[in-house]
Formats: C-alpha cells, structure tokens, sequence
C-alpha cells in the first residue's frame, strides 16, 4: 500500500471527488486514513496528492512544496472567481493586435517575479472566523480578505491563440456542465450566453509557472489583467508537477 499517492484529478472534479473516485476503484484503501495535501479548483486539473494511513501526520510537509502550472488567460472578461466558473464583472472588446498584446504580457510579467503579498480570492476555501470565504461572497456578507506572501520562481509566456465567440462558448458550457454540486452553474452560463451572443474573436495567452505554495493561479491572471487594463480571467489551469511528483 501506497504512502503517497499522486492522483490526475480531471476538470470539473473537486479534490474529494477525485479521492472518492480513486476508493472506488483500489478497495483496499476503502478503510484507510486517508487526507489529500493541497486542493485544486473545480476547473483546475492535474496532480492532486494523497497521503495514507501515518503518513497524513506529514501533511505540512507535502503542503509546503513548490507548485508548477501550465496555464491560459482568456482576455477580454473578469469575473468574481477570475476563472470561467464565476459571474462576469467586466467585459470590453479588445482593441489590440497579437503583436500588441504579446508585448504587453512581456513587460507586465516582471511584476510576478520574486515575493509579493497576494490576496485570497473571496471565492475560495480559506477560511476566516470558522467560514469559507465563498461563504462570505455567496451572502454578500462583507469581511477582510486575508493575504500571505507567495513566490514566483519562474514565469514563461509560451503563446497567443485566437478563439471566436461560437467556439468559446461551446468550450465554456461544455467544461462548466462538468461540474457537479452547487456552484451556480446555470446562472453564470445565462451570462455567458448573453454575452457571447455577438459576432467576435477573443485571445488567449498560455503560461508555464513555478511558485511557491499557496499561490493562486487564478489570482495572478487577474492581476495580469489590471497591470495591463485589460479584464482578463483563468481560462485553464493545469498543475503538472508538485515537488518532485508529476502527472
């Protein structure tokens, strides 16, 4: 039996469905002490560790390793989550050029190298008072979005693509209709559908990243957004490698 155990969690999943998934299928964990160290989003993918039986006395020690991603930033919409699972807070057309924008990613990367403070997305599990974060949001209930300092080791652009409104609605509804439970999903769709409604090409950059734990992906492509005036949100997020564990 397995100390460590490094699942492929797949888009749409949460961190317990993929635990849940994996019992299902090896019965002989069925009654062990199991616990995953470190959680991905819904519409995140990739390594998701499992510790088992004495071994889950080690979690801040796996919890504490560095992260890498590869990622998109789809250009042109922000939304309360900063990933495509959320409300769309801001939308405009873009008016730049592939040249232009690849430009301005370039000099805007310089920011997220190093140490910085980053906020918490409210829409996350972080807890304040006993509550989740998203517990606050779904309530409208006001609270202090608690910080911590991250480090990013290394950022890369890759590439720019170019995706039309038709396309990227097709992507969006399919992978949200992945995810199960309660995470708004008719109503954010309803928003898609009327904002993708017209004629129009959006852009895409990808990215590879190593940082500390505790950064959050989504943050840093809203972020990217803002330094560069442009809404821009986590298009996709895979996590390819945790420590020295990969896919």
């Amino acid at each position: 039996m397995k100390k460590v155990i490094y699942l492929n969690k797949k888009e749409g999943e949460t961190p317990l469905e993929a635990l849940e998934s994996f019992c299902a299928k090896n019965k002989k964990y069925k009654d062990v002490k199991m616990t995953y160290a470190g959680r991905l989003d819904p519409m995140a993918s990739g390594v998701l560790l499992v510790l088992t039986g004495e071994e889950t006395k080690n979690k801040e020690k796996y919890l504490s390793l560095d992260k890498e991603y590869y990622f998109e930033v789809l250009f042109g919409f922000a939304t309360d989550t900063y990933d495509i699972l959320g409300k769309v807070l801001k939308n405009q057309k873009l008016e730049i050029t592939e040249h232009k924008l690849k430009k301005e990613i370039k000099n805007n990367l310089k920011y997220f190298i190093g140490k910085f403070i980053q906020e918490y997305p409210i829409y996350s599990s972080k807890t304040v008072n006993g509550m989740p974060l998203f517990s606050y949001a779904r309530s409208n209930t006001k609270v202090k979005i608690p910080n911590r300092e991250v480090e990013v080791k290394n950022i890369k652009f890759i590439k720019i693509r170019k995706i039309d409104n038709k396309k990227l609605l097709h992507n969006i509804e399919k992978r949200i209709q992945k995810v199960n439970g309660d995470f708004r999903q008719k109503e954010i769709l309803n928003i898609w559908y009327k904002k993708l409604k017209r004629e129009s090409n959006f852009l895409v950059a990808s990215f590879e990243i190593k940082c500390s734990s505790g950064t959050y992906i989504r943050g840093i492509s809203d972020l990217l957004g803002k330094k560069m005036k442009i809404p821009a949100l986590a298009f996709s997020i895979k996590r390819t490698k945790i420590g020295r564990y990969v896919i």
